[in-house]
């Protein structure tokens, strides 16, 4: 058990996934999700602003068995802070088939990035989004980005979809590839070919280095699943922005499952649905082998290409 305490309401991940119907190409990426402890082990942060349920390596790596992934992409979450602790144990443990992307301070010494770089790391988050984390200098951003980028590493940026233009500037001076999570969180209420997210389209398009996440529609969601609302289609809102994506940028595209999807309010989803989905967002099998095989590959696995 945890030594921690949840924060109140917390939503657990979903322990019983259904098996997707859609089959996956064979060697298929889960390229965002992440491990939570367990707390008794590797300790949350202290300046953390949630404490999440327990979710270990075994739980995750049992998942990607049963979604029917190969691989992993392990993510640093905020309540870990900059201990990559969990992360790198998990990388370890994954026999070659996770990859990591950690948080860093810019105290970080270049043995622990060599050390991590061994390990399967091969990139560094930072968070924009206020309600998760402290504001960071980009100054010390900008630094750290500069000290990853002769290991072939890459940025990973979350941030909220009002904030992109206050942001612009930063995005677009980083040496690296630029990964953005979850689409840059579009408000699905408004119309694809509207301002904001013609925005982030537009950093796309003016800026090759930039890639998106397809992921993360039951965060985006406001129609929701099919057992909130009785739609045959889960989280349809969410389709017309993904697959705009997918088809103007299909080589810069990746998906992943989120799990096990640390903050939400409204309900827990049920992780083979979240695969089912992907042929509503990439309905060809082209498609999906771009965004599940070959472009995480390329990513995060280039010495195999």
């Amino acid at each position: 058990m945890s030594a921690f305490t949840k924060t109140p309401g917390w939503l657990d991940w979903y322990a019983g996934p259904s098996r997707p119907r859609l089959q996956l190409p064979a060697g298929a990426v889960d390229a965002h999700c992440h491990v939570f402890g367990p707390g008794d082990r590797f300790p949350y942060a202290p300046e953390r602003k949630y404490t999440p349920c327990d979710a270990s390596r075994e739980q995750l790596f049992a998942l990607r068995d049963h979604l029917g992934f190969a691989r992993n992409v392990i993510v640093q979450a905020t309540c870990h802070g900059a201990d990559n602790g969990a992360l790198l144990d998990a990388l370890a443990h994954s026999q070659g088939r996770a990859r990591g992307v950690v948080t860093v301070r810019r105290s970080v010494t270049d043995d622990e990035l060599q050390r991590m770089h061994a390990l399967g790391v091969r990139g560094v988050r930072f968070n924009f989004v206020r309600r998760l984390v402290d504001f960071t200098p980009r100054d010390e951003l900008m630094e750290i980005a500069a000290r990853i980028q002769p290991l072939g590493w890459h940025v990973v940026v979350y941030f909220e979809a009002a904030d992109l233009a206050e942001l612009w500037d930063f995005f677009t001076t980083l040496p690296t590839p630029v990964v953005v999570d979850h689409m840059g969180r579009p408000d699905v209420r408004q119309p694809v070919d509207g301002p904001e997210f013609s925005r982030f389209v537009r950093l796309m398009d003016e800026h090759p280095n930039v890639w998106s996440k397809l992921s993360c529609p039951e965060r985006l969601s406001v129609a929701g699943p099919p057992a909130l609302n009785g739609e045959p289609r889960p989280y349809r809102d969410v389709v017309p922005f993904a697959r705009h994506l997918m088809e103007r940028f299909p080589d810069r595209v990746l998906w992943g499952t989120d799990w096990p999807h640390p903050n939400l309010k409204d309900h827990m989803p049920d992780d083979g649905l979240l695969v089912d989905h992907i042929g509503q967002i990439a309905p060809t099998p082209a498609q999906r082998q771009q965004l599940l095989v070959d472009n995480p590959m390329r990513l995060y696995w280039p010495e195999e290409r």
